[in-house]
């Protein structure tokens, strides 16, 4: 995960190395969708990642300007990660994943309907859930 570490210069090649494990994506998805910013909160996560996996990951995403961390207002042992511009700007993608899956992977009555609606006007959506991201 580090920035100067590539395999090529194919795009795709270059992005899986800058967010393309499975902990990365859902540490951002949890950032866009999951009201999740602390340490403590990713560990909550379903998926059960392990702490060193996610320290590691935590500090790949915040070395390639994917995420940032600032300290927390609340508690001074704590710090808060929010997604960057450059990880805003994923969004449009992590949408499509999530489309690809609602036709192919069972998933709750409540996604369903939020992917149903994102689909409606998927520029409106995407820009409605980045001005919330910004604001954050």
């Amino acid at each position: 995960m580090e920035t100067d570490k590539t395999r090529s210069d194919c795009p795709v090649s270059r992005t899986l190395d800058v967010f393309g494990d499975k902990w990365s994506l859902l540490i951002i998805r949890d950032l866009m969708f999951g009201n999740k910013c602390t340490y403590n909160d990713f560990l909550k996560s379903d998926e059960g990642i392990a702490t060193n996996i996610l320290a590691s990951r935590l500090k790949g995403l915040e070395e390639n300007g994917i995420i940032e961390k600032s300290p927390h207002p609340d508690s001074k042992a704590k710090i808060m990660y929010k997604l960057t511009t450059k990880g805003i700007d994923l969004l449009p993608i992590i949408m499509e994943i999530y489309i690809w899956s609602e036709k192919y992977f069972p998933m709750s009555a409540e996604l369903k309907a939020i992917i149903k609606e994102a689909k409606k006007d998927k520029e409106k959506f995407a820009k409605q859930i980045a001005k919330g991201l910004k604001k954050a």
